[in-house]
């Protein structure tokens, strides 16, 4: 991974360590090949942020299957049933 990001891997020790403290670019080339992103909320959404990920991560059948985070909805009220055919 050092390679990829022109860094030395004592620099990436070092940034594992605590020892340094990469720059916001550096960061945020680290975490992107790692395969994830940097996202900025504020403190007061984080609780609300940390739950859907949780929601998310859960198995929607106990299958391991990950549920849709946004559903289509129809015009329907919650609890009405649809029409018979």
């Amino acid at each position: 991974m050092a390679g990829r990001l022109g860094l030395t891997q004592t620099h990436i020790s070092g940034i594992e360590s605590g020892k340094i403290v990469p720059r916001y670019d550096t960061l945020l080339e680290l975490v992107r090949t790692l395969g994830s992103d940097l996202l900025m909320v504020p403190r007061a959404l984080v609780p609300l942020v940390l739950s859907l990920i949780r929601d998310q991560a859960k198995p929607a059948d106990g299958k391991g299957e990950e549920r849709a985070l946004y559903a289509a909805s129809d015009d329907r009220s919650a609890g009405e049933q649809p029409d018979e055919v």
